[in-house]
């Protein structure tokens, strides 16, 4: 069975959508998720899903191997970012090649890089008058949101929408494809 390590930085929501699909689906398993941030809800999601929850700070993330060496011990097939603010350092990206997926809120390139994240995309694309959103899955490479793009899923952006009600459609978006687009990084379906 492979094994999936996912990374969070917030709430958790697609954490627990995919350990949740793998769950009932049996083809892998969510062996830890890691966040760098003490206070994220994902930790409770992770109590709640009797899954460990591995806490780290800049430096064993950035300085040194601990991280790795961690994934390694717990045989990691693929890291999956859910919500992750932080640039995978090369250590990482070397050791895992090709075995690190990300979801981006909103179509790459657009709106993508540094500090693109979460509501601050879905105001960008509303305060732009952009016509449709989405999402995009993509391996990560050494600069934020370039990797190769494995799947976009679009929505649209309507008249009256808010960032929070355009949140809500691509919310919708993550839950349905990024389970299924891991299942096929995995050799699955």
């Amino acid at each position: 069975m492979k094994r999936i390590a996912i990374f969070a930085s917030g709430s958790g929501s697609n954490a627990e959508q995919i350990v949740k699909h793998f769950n009932k689906t049996g083809t892998a398993r969510v062996e830890a998720i890691y966040t760098n941030n003490p206070k994220a809800f994902v930790i409770q999601r992770a109590n709640n899903l009797k899954i460990p929850a591995i806490v780290f700070d800049r430096e064993k993330f950035y300085s040194g191997d601990y991280i790795l060496r961690d994934l390694l011990s717990r045989k990691i097939d693929l890291i999956v970012l859910a919500g992750f603010l932080w640039l995978v350092p090369g250590n990482l990206n070397r050791a895992f090649p090709r075995k690190i997926v990300n979801i981006h809120p909103a179509l790459l390139p657009k709106y993508g890089g540094k500090g693109m994240y979460g509501m601050a995309v879905h105001e960008a694309v509303v305060d732009a008058g952009e016509t449709e959103s989405g999402i995009t899955i993509h391996l990560i490479d050494d600069v934020y949101d370039r990797g190769e793009i494995l799947l976009q899923a679009k929505c649209p952006v309507l008249p009256d929408d808010t960032p929070e009600s355009l949140a809500e459609r691509i919310h919708q978006l993550e839950y349905e494809h990024y389970p299924k687009t891991i299942e096929k990084l995995l050799g699955h379906k």
